[in-house]
């Protein structure tokens, strides 16, 4: 029979030293992929109502999809919330279906999808609402419209159509 296990020779038995645990990684977020759609501020939102049929076409959900607009109101929005803030805001909290908001959106919310609408403003702002709506977005960010350098490279980025990540 074997010998028991402590009286089995071999390696010496490390001891650890006292103090703080070594550190791990952090486990890597994943990476948002990034969509750029060409427009002007004119057809921004035109193109964002294109990108966000074909997002449901493709099998989104409609509660999976946040556009975000940097200069005026999507005119879904606008139609919404003609029926009150407090109706407007349940429909985020409820999350049932595609919500649309201002790129300042201050919520906490995080959608598979987010939309961003470059429907006009400054640049500083389009630039800021690229970084929000990055935030804002798990899956798959589309931008409409030119949001500035940054969303020009951004890494992972592909030109074309938005479809199901």
């Amino acid at each position: 029979p074997a010998p028991p296990r402590a009286a089995r020779p071999g390696p010496p038995q490390l001891v650890p030293k006292p103090g703080p645990a070594p550190r791990r990684p952090a486990p890597a977020e994943p990476r948002v992929e990034v969509q750029r759609i060409a427009a002007t501020p004119a057809q921004a939102v035109e193109r964002a109502d294109d990108a966000v049929d074909l997002l449901l076409e493709s099998g989104r959900n409609p509660g999976d999809i946040l556009v975000l607009t940097v200069d005026e109101a999507h005119p879904w929005q606008q139609h919404e919330l003609s029926f009150g803030e407090e109706r407007y805001w349940a429909q985020l909290a409820e999350g049932g279906d595609v919500f649309y908001a201002d790129a300042a959106l201050t919520r906490p919310v995080r959608r598979e999808v987010v939309v961003l609408v470059v429907n006009g403003g400054p640049s500083a702002r389009a630039a800021e609402a690229y970084a929000r709506a990055l935030d804002h977005a798990t899956a798959l960010l589309v931008v409409c419209g030119d949001a500035g350098p940054a969303a020009k490279g951004a890494a992972g980025t592909t030109p074309g159509r938005p479809g199901k990540a």
